[in-house]
Order: structure tokens, then sequence, then C-alpha cells
């Protein structure tokens, strides 16, 4: 808290978020001054607005009621309010409400030294619950569970901001983080360190609910949008769910208060606002059912020319690589049957581009070998050499170039579009060959029916059923219940605001909050990459 480092914030103009207006800039702050300005804007929210039943102000209210005077200044628009939302900022640069893994678990130390001491620490046993070294090296840490067993961003060693690296988020009262689904249709993980609760709003991620609120958005936008096709990819608009309601799209709510966590699963919708001064951290992280979402997000972003944080092409194919982490028929059949898509039409665009007579010139220049084990630094830098000039497609296999520059390069789908040459001036430079994605292919196919066969011979009885659970409308997890009582009745308030708001920053925000603390500052001397927008 006492850290006097600062962050940038972002204006929200509430009575014009439903127009999708870019935000502005809003003052630099440090954690603590950032907290003492969002209590005192709060405050003087309350005793000007918020009164009993006899008409007096009082410092205390509702969820349900703070619900209906966010919407009150969302769409009647009486008067202006403007906050300022501490959003993305970056954890490698400011700190994190994690401790750091000592065990490489996190994308920030992934490098770690060989020394005795951390050899020692890689291979010891998991530490007990509750201890300072458990949630160091818990996969609950938001540092680490991107590189979890099982996750398939452990793959990507580079770190990329808000993706693999945490971003914090420093809420007020009403600031909005409005509509959007992931980054590549990613999961995400968001955490709430302390404060006030945040109200959330969410809409399956369904292929016909993600394209319901879509032309929702789209019908309430029409004008905007023609303008700005990708408007919703730049989450700056903020609706009310009545509107998802009316052309019945299911919307769901869920209020997170301080020490719960929230997942959103792939292409789903969300969005909503904080009751108050809040912090937060969230990350992404992917299940190996993801393939088919990422499939799926990197067709959408081709069509509006947005580049992806990585190439989906890559991934998939490292995926292949790492069958040993393959547990699932399942899963691994999408895996199968997302390499063939990619590999069809690889093949098919090639031997049409070909026979029209584009030169294959890969045999004469040596090009750089995709590495299919990891995505490092290294390979991060030269996909980003290699976006086709159309679509913003990392050509990961294959491209297509002119001699009339030297660094315009297009995918097999957008060549004829790249410049007026004949085509005899075009070439195309080939990473990997026909060869190679069938032998990848076959090697997939084979641990794909190896898995089929072993899950044939499991004996039904010792299978983990799912179905039952799935299919529950009134299966509840564990602790819902309890949960529900003891957030009943709960109210937000803010009149005993302390003389030192540190005081009330629990022991993970204090570690959050005081980045002179050299544990929360890792040892990677190279920052993460910012991401693509």
């Amino acid at each position: 808290m006492k850290s006097e480092k600062k962050f940038q914030t972002k204006q929200q103009l509430l009575h014009r978020i439903q127009e999708g207006l870019s935000f502005g800039d809003g003052e630099e702050y440090s954690a603590f001054s950032y907290v003492q300005m969002a209590m005192k804007q709060t405050q003087q929210y309350f005793s000007e607005n918020v009164k009993d039943e006899d008409g007096n102000p009082t410092m205390t209210a509702t969820l349900e009621y703070l619900e209906n005077c966010y919407w009150d200044i969302v769409e009647i628009s009486h008067e202006e309010y403007t906050v300022e939302y501490g959003n993305d900022v970056d954890s490698h640069e400011f700190g994190s409400g994690f401790p750091r893994s000592e065990r490489g678990r996190g994308i920030q130390n992934v490098h770690l030294t060989s020394d005795d001491d951390t050899q020692s620490k890689m291979t010891a046993k998991e530490p007990k619950f509750g201890t300072d070294e458990f949630y160091k090296e818990s996969y609950w840490n938001l540092n680490n569970i991107p590189n979890c067993p099982g996750s398939i961003l452990q793959y990507i060693k580079v770190g990329i901001n808000g993706i693999n690296v945490p971003w914090m988020y420093f809420g007020n009262l009403f600031s909005t983080f409005c509509w959007h689904n992931e980054d590549n249709y990613l999961y995400s993980i968001n955490y709430h360190h302390w404060g006030a609760p945040k109200l959330w709003y969410g809409v399956p991620g369904t292929e016909k609910d993600a394209s319901g609120l879509e032309q929702v958005f789209k019908s309430y936008l029409s004008m905007k949008m023609r303008d700005v096709p990708d408007l919703l990819h730049h989450i700056t608009t903020m609706f009310s769910p009545r509107l998802l309601q009316i052309a019945e799209v299911p919307v769901y709510k869920l209020i997170q208060h301080p020490g719960e966590f929230v997942v959103t699963f792939p292409m789903s919708f969300h969005g909503g606002f904080s009751l108050g001064p809040n912090v937060g951290e969230a990350v992404n992280f992917a299940t190996n059912d993801w393939i088919v979402q990422g499939a799926a997000a990197s067709e959408r972003y081709r069509s509006f020319s947005r580049p992806s944080v990585f190439s989906h092409d890559r991934l998939t194919f490292t995926m292949a690589y790492h069958l040993e982490d393959q547990k699932s028929h399942r899963t691994c059949k999408m895996l199968l049957d997302e390499l063939k898509r990619i590999m069809d039409e690889e093949i098919s665009l090639r031997n049409k581009l070909l026979k029209n007579g584009i030169r294959d010139i890969s045999k004469q220049v040596e090009l750089p070998q995709n590495r299919f084990d990891e995505l490092d630094e290294d390979s991060a830098d030269y996909d980003d050499k290699r976006l086709c000039f159309a679509c913003k497609h990392i050509c990961f296999l294959s491209c297509v170039a002119c001699r009339c520059s030297k660094s315009k390069v297009s995918c097999l789908r957008h060549s004829h579009f790249m410049c007026r040459c004949p085509t005899q001036d075009r070439f195309m430079m080939v990473w990997c060959t026909t060869e190679e994605m069938k032998k990848n292919y076959k090697r997939v196919k084979e641990h794909t029916e190896h898995l089929k066969a072993q899950e044939e011979n499991v004996n039904h009885a010792d299978k983990f059923e799912t179905e039952s659970t799935d299919n529950d409308d009134n299966f509840l997890a564990p602790g819902v219940l309890e949960d529900l009582q003891r957030h009943e009745r709960y109210v937000v308030n803010v009149g005993d605001a302390p003389s030192s708001l540190q005081q009330h920053i629990p022991y993970s925000g204090k570690r959050l909050l005081h980045v002179g603390d050299q544990s929360m500052v890792h040892s990677n001397k190279s920052s993460p990459r910012k991401r693509k927008m």
C-alpha cells in the first residue's frame, strides 16, 4: 500500500457507456491513492443519492438498490456520471496479489536458476494446505494456473499480458467491465482480493447464445458498427441484460465477494460492474477441449482482420507434439479433427496456387524451422513478421510473397489480393511440408485410436460418470448453500471508512499493494508481450 508506483486509469462516462465510445485516459494513481479516491467518490455518491426509509442520507445500501441505481445512470442518463477504472494493470510491473512460485510454475519464473536450492524445491513434495509455501505453489494461484497440468497455455513460454500473465483490476463504485468474451475464446479465471462485491452478468458460450448477444448488439448499435465492425471486441459497450431477455437470449447473474473465484467458459459473453471500491485479478487458461472454440475464434478474427494473441495453427501442432498430455479420447479426437481441417485446407490451397503458376522457393532459400515443442520469445517475434496483410492470420505453415515487397506476405486464402503483379512474380514459402503434416496427423490418429480402445476396456462401473450431474438442473456445487446463507441480506457499508485504509486490506492485499516486497517481483528480465489489438 505504501508504494508510490502509479498506474494509468481509464475514464468511463457511464451515462454514455451504451454508445460504444472509447474510454479516455484518467489520472494516474498508486494503489493507496486510488483506494482513497474511490472511497471518497463512493461516500459522496451515497451521501447525495442513497436515502433510508425516512428520507435521510445513509451510508448503507443493498446490492439490488445499487444495481437499480447503476442502470438508471446508464439507461436514463438524467445526469452525467464518470468513474475512473484501474483496469488491465500489468502484474509483471506493478505486482500480483499472489506470491510467486519458487518451482517455476509461473510464466514469470520458468527460467529459474539451476542452483542446488532451487532444484531441491522443484523436486520436493507438494506443500501442505494453508502454508505460505502452498499459496506460492498452488495452481489456484493465478500466476500458476495458465501453466498447470492440463492447461495448453503451458506450452507458451513467453509472457503475454492478460493471457498467461495476470492483470490487476482496481474498481470503484459502478466501474464497469463491458460485455465481451475472452481473447481466442479462452477460459478465464477472476479472483476477488478485497473490497466491495462485483456484479456479473453472463451468457452461455454456445454458438446460438453467443450469436444471440451479438445480434442484440448489432441491432442496438447498427450505425456505429458500420464504421467499427469489430466494436464488440473493443470492450467499451455496456447494455442492459433486459435487452437480452427481450430477445430470448439466456442471461445469468451472480455476485462475487472477496475470496471468491469466477470462471468463464470459452465464447461465453460476460460483463458487469463493481458495487464499491475493490481489487481483483484475472488471467486465462485453456483445457484440451478448447481446441474447437479456438478454431472458431481464429476464423472470426480473420473475418475482421484482427490479429490473434498467438497462432491457433501453431498451438494446434504443439498440442499434437505433446501427445503424452492427451489423456481422453474425446479431446484427442477434437485435436485430430482440427488437424485434419487445417491440413486439408493447406494442401488444397497449395496445390491450387502451384497449379496457377506460383513458384515454391522453399528449397532455394533457408527458412527458420518452426518450433513445435513450445512458443518461445524468438518464435513469437518471427510470427509477428508473417502476418497476412489482409486477414492478419499468422502464416505458420506457409505463405505467399511477391518480388514487389520485402515485407508483405499473404496467407494462401488471400494471395490474389496482395498486389497487381503477374503471377510469375509471386512465390510460396513453406515451413511445414505436406509429408510432415501427414506424418503428424498419422501419429495423432494412432494415439486417438489407442485412447478409444483403452477407454472401451475400462469397466463401466469404474468410469467417472458426468451425465447425471450435467443433466440435473438442481445440482449445486458443494458450499453453494452455505455461501447463499452467509451473503443473504448483504449490504454495502461505506460509512466506516478507516483513517488508514491499509488496516482493512487483508494479508494477500498487502502483498499485492506493497510492490517493494521483492518476492512479488519475478527475476525474468524480459517483459511480457503486449496484447495485439
